[in-house]
């Protein structure tokens, strides 16, 4: 997977290809997916929800230029995948997940699979986690039509978020919004991806 799925695709940063060679994807997996854990694909977990492709998450996880020690939350937790990738990065990574039924499976998948300090709580990942700010890096895993307002303000300076903006329900864009030493904000437009929507206030609805 990570020779020709990776670094064969352009993803060059060692750490972040032994950090995917690290995570074991099939723990992440539903039972009936497990034969096609390391495919070069999406995979359903249900819910509606899935797990990203290796590609799509190694090159978010590149994009976040993640140095140990920083602190970054990741909104979406789905199966934990990405998490446990973080992880393996930094000791600092906080996920948030709306379904709550994903959100306490994939805290005991991290668990079993040796990630003990990694902090999962249900919630709605557009307001971000106030008392845990400000995080280096923020990594949404789920389309949006525009930057949550708390997650730029939770973003610290020199920081940066990596988000699929876009129709939820067509091609987004995956983006990088960055917020520079002064506190300014730009974007910088990457590639065309495709995500589950994000739910939640993102979508107009009250919590």
């Amino acid at each position: 997977m990570v020779r020709t799925q990776l670094f064969e695709r352009g993803i060059s940063d060692e750490d972040v290809l032994e950090a995917m060679a690290a995570v074991p994807r099939h723990l992440f997996v539903p039972e009936t997916e497990k034969s096609r854990a390391y495919a070069d694909r999406p995979l359903p977990i249900g819910y509606g929800q899935t797990i990203s492709q290796p590609y799509i998450v190694a090159l978010m996880t590149w994009l976040l230029e993640i140095e140990p020690g920083d602190r970054i939350l990741e909104i979406g937790t789905g199966s934990g995948y990405q998490a446990a990738v973080l992880a393996e990065l930094t000791d600092q990574v906080f996920s948030i997940e709306i379904i709550e039924p994903l959100a306490e499976r994939a805290e005991e998948t991290l668990r079993e699979a040796g990630y003990h300090g990694v902090k999962v709580r249900r919630g709605d990942g557009y307001y971000g986690w106030a008392e845990a700010a400000p995080f280096h890096g923020i990594i949404v895993t789920a389309a949006a039509g525009h930057v949550p307002p708390p997650l730029v303000e939770q973003l610290a300076l020199g920081g940066r978020i990596i988000v699929p903006l876009g129709n939820p329900y067509q091609v987004q864009i995956l983006t990088i919004v960055h917020k520079d030493p002064l506190g300014q904000v730009s974007t910088e437009q990457l590639l065309p991806v495709r995500f589950v929507p994000m739910t939640g206030r993102v979508e107009g609805r009250e919590p």
